[in-house]
Order: structure tokens, then C-alpha cells, then sequence
């Protein structure tokens, strides 16, 4: 979020908005910053590994269910339309 504020005459207003805006950003990204400091890569590649590994098995598990032919298809329609 970046918060930026001027008052006084035109140029200065603009001058005080551009300022403070850049401080806001800069607090921002510091805090941001610190945030993803504390954790350990190590730690997010395995999170981001285990996230990977049930996304492709819920894949493998759609890709059974839903893997139907032409006529698999049209019988489940009739099925569900009767």
C-alpha cells in the first residue's frame, strides 16, 4: 500500500505526494522484505515440492474419473437425463 499526502501550493503538494509516496514503497518493500527473510529456502522448496506432488496426483486421480470415451459419454447423459 502506498500512502502519500501534500498540501501548500501546486508544485510543492506534488513535490510532498511524490515524496511521501516513495517512502511509503520503501517501508512497504522493507517490511516485505524482512517477512520473506525469516524463511529458510530449504524449508519452502520442500512446501513447494509437496504442493507440486498433490497437485499432479489430484491430476492422475481427474485424469481417471474423467478420462471417458464417446460413448461413455453419451451413456452417462442418457443416465443423467432419464
Amino acid at each position: 500500500m502506498i500512502l502519500g499526502f501534500g498540501f501548500g501550493d501546486p508544485i510543492q503538494s506534488i513535490v510532498m505526494l511524490l515524496v511521501t509516496s516513495l517512502i511509503s514503497y520503501a517501508v512497504f518493500r522493507s517490511i516485505r522484505a524482512i517477512g520473506h527473510g525469516k524463511q529458510d529456502p530449504l524449508i519452502e522448496r520442500e512446501k513447494r515440492r509437496q504442493f507440486y506432488y498433490e497437485q499432479r496426483e489430484r491430476a492422475r486421480e481427474y485424469a481417471r474419473k474423467f478420462n471417458l470415451t464417446d460413448e461413455e459419454i453419451e451413456k452417462r447423459l442418457d443416465e443423467e437425463f432419464r
